[in-house]
């Protein structure tokens, strides 16, 4: 089960998408007649499917009179020429909702369908894809909906989630201790603090630290990381070890069996391809 984020959290955006697509008037829609009319949204290629609450939402903001009738839910794998969303109503209502809900399902089912290829490539390993905070302005509610859709994990919604000190934080406060110090003073108690780090030296420094609940070992290759594995193994800390930088499906598997408990992805939110969808009036 796939709890999408309430609507009242994206229907402002939904509004501000349609107000940017319609202009001042849509002259090719109000050319053509109103009448009751049927369409199917299909999916015209294999897919991972995200986003049908969202279409729900838009398509009540534009005339709650539709009908709109899912013929899937999100997270479903569905295959080439398989309808997915049914409407009824207003043939004006579906032509001005058309674009936007389109758009916005395609980009969704694509990041669910990257991501689940993904969570394919390192099945019977331990490690989870996580996705970053590389994610489009005005859409990362959406687009880390579409990582759980794929079967993945987010990491942080946003900076207030968790602490991560990377190397510019780092080299701000002179330390990895130091560091980690201020951030566990000023920070709420329940913050996890994750460090991220390039080299094994940087990580026996976090393994010394109580304060430090995970560590990012950055653009690390496969030797270093099952090095990295060991130390953490043999100091007998309980923290957590993402490997990032470079994520390819390729290189998901072998990394994931050198023992880390993450793999971040950022390719997930910021370079999936669009899933393709069409939708037709019968």
């Amino acid at each position: 089960m796939f709890h999408p984020p309430h609507p009242e959290s994206y229907r402002d955006q939904l509004r501000a998408f349609l107000r940017e697509d319609w202009g001042t008037q849509d002259w090719t829609t109000a050319a053509v007649p109103d009448r009751p009319m049927r369409a199917h949204m299909r999916a015209k290629a294999p897919l991972v499917l995200s986003g049908l609450p969202v279409a729900a939402e838009l398509l009540h903001i534009v005339s709650p009179s539709l009908g709109v009738a899912p013929m899937a839910k999100d997270g479903d794998r569905v295959a080439a020429g398989t309808d997915v969303l049914v409407l009824k109503g207003s043939s004006h209502a579906i032509l001005l909702a058309e674009r936007v809900m389109l758009n916005l399902l395609q980009r969704m089912s694509g990041t669910a369908t990257l991501t689940r290829a993904f969570v394919d490539a390192v099945a019977g390993t331990k490690a989870r894809i996580l996705d970053t905070r590389k994610t489009t302005p005005g859409l990362k509610l959406l687009e880390k909906y579409a990582v759980r859709c794929g079967g993945g994990v987010n990491h942080r919604m946003g900076l207030g989630d968790g602490i991560l000190l990377k190397e510019n934080h780092i080299a701000a406060a002179g330390t990895i201790a130091q560091a980690v110090e201020t951030a566990r003073r000023a920070a709420p108690n329940l913050l996890r603090i994750e460090v991220e780090v390039e080299r094994l030296d940087q990580l026996m420094q976090c393994l010394a630290l109580p304060d430090v609940d995970g560590v990012l070992l950055d653009n690390m290759d496969l030797d270093a990381l099952r090095e990295a594995v060991r130390l953490r193994d043999e100091s007998h800390r309980t923290l957590f070890l993402e490997a990032s930088g470079n994520m390819t499906l390729e290189r998901a598997r072998p990394v994931a069996e050198t023992g880390v408990d993450f793999l971040s992805v950022g390719a997930l939110t910021h370079s999936a391809p669009a899933a393709d969808l069409s939708l037709r009036l019968d």
